[in-house]
Formats: C-alpha cells, sequence, structure tokens
C-alpha cells in the first residue's frame, strides 16, 4: 500500500501515544534531569491530545499529521501558529512553528520525515503563516531534514543540569519597583541587539512601555526571581530566573524542576562577536539567577539565546552550559 500523509483524527490517539512516549524517551536519554519524564507521562499525552484534537475553543491554532503506511502509523508531526511577543513588530506576522513532539518510527518508509514536514509546512502557510520556525531537540534525521529544506539555527536553548551550590553573589539583588525604568532601558539596548542580529526581532514602536507594564506584574508574581546589579538610578544589568513553560517542553516532560532564563542582559555582552569587554558582571547575574533556581529546588536551568549573539554563547559554554535544543527557520 501507498503511504499516506494526513490530518491526524482521534481515533488515532492510541497508537500516537505510543509513538509520543518513543519521542519522550529519547529526550530523556539526551538528559534525564532537563527532560524529566512525568510519572503520568502517557495520560499526559492523551490529555493533550484530546484537547488538541477535539476542543472547538483552543488558545492558539496547532495542527496535528501523521504518515500512515498501510494499516500502521509510522510517524507524527505537531504545529502550532505562534502568536508574536508583543514587544517585536512580527511584521510578517504570526510565525508558525513545527514543534519537538514529533516523531518518525526507524523502518518507516523512505520519505516519511520530509512528507510529515511538506504536510505540516503547507498547513501553516494556509493559515496564514509566512515565516516557519522548527525546533528539534534529539535526533539528527530532523536536523538534517530542516536543514535539506532551508532551515537555519536561529535560538539556541543552552541547558545545565548542575547548578552547583555557589550562592548568591553579594553584588545582586532583588529587584524592586524603583528598578523597572533602568530595566526597560537596559532591555532596550538588548531588543536593539537583538535586530541587529536578525531581522526577524523587529521592535514594535510601543515595546518599551509593554515591557514596563510586563516587568511591573512580573515583581508581583512569587514563582520567579528577577534581579538586577548596580543602583537603580544607574542600573547595570538585570536577569529574570522564572519557571518553564509548556511551550519548550512536551506535555510528558515534568518541568518543576526546570528554570528558564529569556530575560537577561549586561552591557559586557553588548559586541554579540566577542566578549571584549569581560565577563565578571555577567557571570555574577548568570550565578545568581542558578542560586536562584537552587533555593527553589530547580536541578535545570535552560537559557534561550540567539544563534547569533556568539559571546553570550561563550560566556554560557565557560559556564558549564550546552545547547539541548535548537529553533531554526525558513524565511
Amino acid at each position: 500500500m501507498t503511504q499516506t500523509i494526513r490530518p491526524a483524527t482521534p481515533d488515532d490517539m492510541p497508537r500516537l501515544v505510543e509513538l509520543l512516549m518513543l519521542d519522550t524517551q529519547e529526550r530523556h536519554a539526551e538528559d534525564e534531569i532537563l527532560w524529566k519524564m512525568a510519572d503520568d507521562a502517557p495520560a499526559q499525552i492523551e490529555k493533550a491530545l484530546t484537547f488538541a484534537l477535539t476542543a472547538e475553543q483552543q488558545p492558539f491554532r496547532q495542527f496535528w499529521h501523521v504518515a500512515e503506511d498501510g494499516a500502521q502509523i509510522t510517524g507524527v508531526i505537531h504545529a502550532m501558529v505562534l502568536p508574536v511577543p508583543p514587544i517585536y513588530a512580527g511584521p510578517f506576522g504570526d510565525p508558525g512553528l513545527i514543534l519537538p513532539d514529533s516523531f518518525v518510527v526507524t523502518d518507516a518508509p523512505s520519505g516519511t520525515l520530509e512528507g510529515l514536514l511538506a504536510a505540516a509546512e503547507d498547513a501553516l502557510h494556509e493559515a496564514g503563516a509566512r515565516i516557519t520556525l522548527a525546533s528539534y531537540v534529539a535526533g539528527e534525521a530532523w536536523r538534517t531534514a530542516f536543514e535539506a529544506s532551508g532551515y537555519e539555527p536561529l535560538t539556541l536553548y543552552l541547558s545545565r543540569s548542575d547548578l552547583g551550590d555557589q550562592g548568591m553573589p553579594v553584588s545582586v539583588r532583588q529587584a524592586t519597583e524603583d528598578d523597572i525604568p533602568g530595566i526597560v532601558e537596559r532591555s532596550a539596548e538588548n531588543r536593539q541587539i537583538l535586530f541587529d542580529i536578525d531581522p526577524f526581532w523587529e521592535i514594535h514602536p510601543e515595546a518599551d512601555p509593554r515591557f514596563s507594564a510586563w516587568m511591573t506584574r512580573s515583581l508581583t508574581l512569587r514563582d520567579r526571581d528577577m534581579m538586577v546589579l548596580g543602583a537603580s538610578e544607574d542600573l547595570q544589568g538585570y536577569i529574570i530566573a522564572q519557571p518553564a513553560s509548556r511551550l519548550h517542553f512536551p506535555p510528558a516532560h515534568d518541568v518543576t524542576g526546570t528554570g528558564v532564563i529569556d530575560d537577561y542582559y549586561h552591557p559586557e555582552l553588548a559586541n554579540p562577536a566577542a566578549l571584549d569587554r569581560g565577563s565578571e558582571n555577567s557571570n555574577a547575574l548568570l550565578r545568581a539567577a542558578e542560586a536562584a533556581f537552587a533555593n527553589r529546588g530547580m536541578g535545570a536551568a535552560f537559557v534561550v539565546c540567539p544563534a547569533g549573539w556568539m559571546s553570550k554563547i561563550e560566556l554560557l559554554e565557560a559556564a558549564g552550559y550546552e545547547t539541548a535544543m535548537v529553533w531554526s527557520i525558513k524565511r
């Protein structure tokens, strides 16, 4: 029988749970702390699939496609339309994103992965996505397929699973409301560097007030630590240690032990090509975030870093971080 690629249906769920458990085990084998499996992983997968395939009201558009060889499903791919963060302009609209909970069995017919990728891209384009992002963790087959299809690395997610016990650096302190203007000012520098690295991160005209409002609200959230270096009137840098979200971790993983660092900047990192201003203060902020995670009982840190920000990558790798996931872009 000829292989077919089609949208998934609720009747496919038992087989999809099997495939996505194999997918989960591959990530777990890469790093059992970062990609910790939930105790009820199959149930969590089934719950997520049930919602995705049956709920009429969903927070974003998502697509599941399967490859079928005869009567056997040999692969699955998951994609979504990704809302643009409010501080970015998103001139090309909401991009499409192919998520890491996609899987093809090793003995699937040749071209299965490529057929699934094409189906996901077609669905995203029909939904209005003019740019497509793709993410992968484990499996050279996915990296090779994305590269062959024209994807290039956009964002690296670097992780460390040994946060140590070095404690909180004395130069770093918890942020207060008085620090918000300084954080916003430094964030504007950070955003400009992002845009200079890749115009994908075009800055929204209202980025400063929007970011200020979010930082003010973040101060009230007890699940994160907002830390700064320097006096409020001359703030030197900031870092936010927050809990992991489902955007980066498929439902079969237990994220309670993982923290994420996205908002992180110090002028030592202003040159994306080299650490020519030193790294003492940037390292102090990073150690502070790690200490905050450790104090909350977390065992892994996940740092978001543009693939073109070589100085930040150098700093992170020197601190023991390794690339755990890659988001690539196809324009």
